[in-house]
């Protein structure tokens, strides 16, 4: 510094006699070197110490500009397909959960509830009936078994009497037999009798016309005579006797065969009885055949109600599907949130599944793609400074939710294949999930897409 003002001095003293511009010259180079040494060191260090407050904030924050704001987005589609009647939103606007959103016109869903209502009714009837049916089958079936099982056991009582009164008749038909044969031979007996009283009669009447001849004669006593009339009124008697015997013997025979005619009337009468009774064995028994299947016919009256039964439930789930159908033309907004990329418009056929627009949740975090070597130090719950780039000057705060286990180009659509081809390792981002703590403040937008620059605090 002396040697430049004696420089300047010595220039000035001889400086009458040359130019002035070189003399201006000499005292600008002068200066700026000057103000450079008064001005250089303090810019060194203060780059110094810029340095070294970046270096140690690099030591203890990760950062990166590789990250943006997501969110929920729920795209917004109906379930069965219609005409659109209203829509009661439009773009951005807020609305809450259950908030209307689309109306689909609902009359052909509400005919087909009716529909579907009116089918259940005729079920519901139908397994009424089944019931009712199911019950009387059983009464029935209960009763006709009882009927047939005591009809069967009467006829085969009507059936033993009927062959013990059968028994009888023939016994009875064989002793009215024998009688008339009994009778018949007291017949015969007494019609010898008759002809033995007959010619005893006749040798009276002829030996007493022959003691009536010989009376006058005097071979004979009037005693004689007379015993031999005695004798003939006695053979006489005798006769007629034995003709009242023969009369009072047919007589007997004719009641005999009578009696045995009457009696084999009983024994027929006895003998179709019990083919009747047989025949009504027969019937009961068929009848009782018929009753065992009781239980086969109250299977199939439990069969028809079971039928019945599964087709009112199906009428009820059909109804159900139509009921949900209908509710399904109303379409709420699920959650709370702002309203974008409205396609629906009144009038409009929609198909189901097809976007009517979005729903944008007030819950939303940061992805940021941090570079795998920047994640050495980093884990959960670590807080996390946010910047916005459409909010510049204001700090939002969070902290580190998760990271996830993966690269980006892992789950990308073509994944890199690095067991083909060449091999260049280039450093990988893997994402970083960052959430809001405490919540921004509502006065700020953030949506699903927006630039951020997130800064991990690492170390303490």
């Amino acid at each position: 510094m002396p040697t430049m003002e004696l420089e300047t001095t010595e220039s000035d003293d001889q400086g009458a006699g040359k130019p002035e511009p070189a003399a201006v010259a000499t005292n600008g180079n002068g200066g700026k070197r000057s103000l450079l040494k008064r001005v250089g060191p303090p810019i060194l260090i203060v780059g110094l110490i810029v340095g070294f407050i970046y270096y140690l904030h690099g030591r203890h924050y990760e950062s990166t500009d590789d990250a943006f704001i997501e969110g929920h987005v729920i795209q917004i589609s109906p379930r069965v397909a219609g005409h659109i009647q209203q829509v009661p939103v439009d773009d951005n606007q807020q609305v809450k959960a259950g908030d209307l959103l689309v109306v689909l016109d609902p009359r052909d869903f509400q005919a087909r509830l009716d529909q579907a209502r009116a089918a259940l009714d005729v079920a519901e009837a139908r397994v009424r009936g089944a019931k009712s049916s199911v019950s009387v089958t059983s009464a029935t079936t209960r009763a006709g078994m009882t009927q047939a099982t005591s009809g069967v056991e009467q006829a085969q009582a009507n059936l033993a009497a009927a062959q013990a009164a059968v028994a009888t008749a023939q016994s009875m038909v064989r002793q009215a037999e024998a009688d008339v044969l009994t009778e018949k031979a007291n017949t015969s007996q007494a019609q010898a009798d008759v002809a033995a009283a007959e010619a005893s009669e006749t040798q009276a009447q002829q030996d007493l016309k022959r003691y009536r001849d010989l009376i006058g004669e005097g071979a004979v006593s009037q005693q004689q005579l007379d015993q031999q009339a005695t004798n003939e009124k006695t053979a006489r008697a005798r006769l007629a006797s034995a003709r009242e015997k023969v009369a009072s013997a047919q007589a007997k025979v004719a009641a005999a065969e009578a009696k045995r005619r009457a009696v084999q009337n009983q024994l027929l009468q006895a003998e179709t009885q019990a083919k009747a009774v047989q025949a009504a064995i027969g019937e009961a028994t068929g009848k009782l055949e018929s009753a065992s299947s009781a239980p086969h016919q109250v299977a199939v009256s439990r069969s028809q109600e079971a039928s019945r039964q599964a087709e009112y439930e199906q009428s009820k789930a059909q109804l159900d599907a139509a009921e949900l159908d209908l509710s399904y033309t109303k379409i709420p907004a699920p959650e709370a949130g702002l309203v974008t990329r409205k396609s629906a418009e009144p009038g409009a056929y929609v198909q189901v599944g097809q976007a009517l627009m979005a729903i944008v949740s007030k819950n939303v975090w940061v992805v940021a793609n941090f570079k795998e070597t920047q994640l050495t130090l980093m884990r959960p719950g670590q807080r996390v400074t946010i910047d916005v780039d459409a909010y510049p000057g204001v700090k939002f705060r969070g902290k580190v939710d998760s990271i996830q286990s993966g690269t980006g180009a892992r789950f990308s659509l073509l994944p890199p294949e690095n067991a083909s081809g060449n091999y260049v390792k280039v450093v990988q981002r893997v994402p970083v999930k960052i959430v809001f703590d405490p919540p921004p403040d509502p006065s700020h937008l953030l949506a699903p897409g927006m630039s951020v620059i997130p800064s991990v605090k690492v170390r303490p």
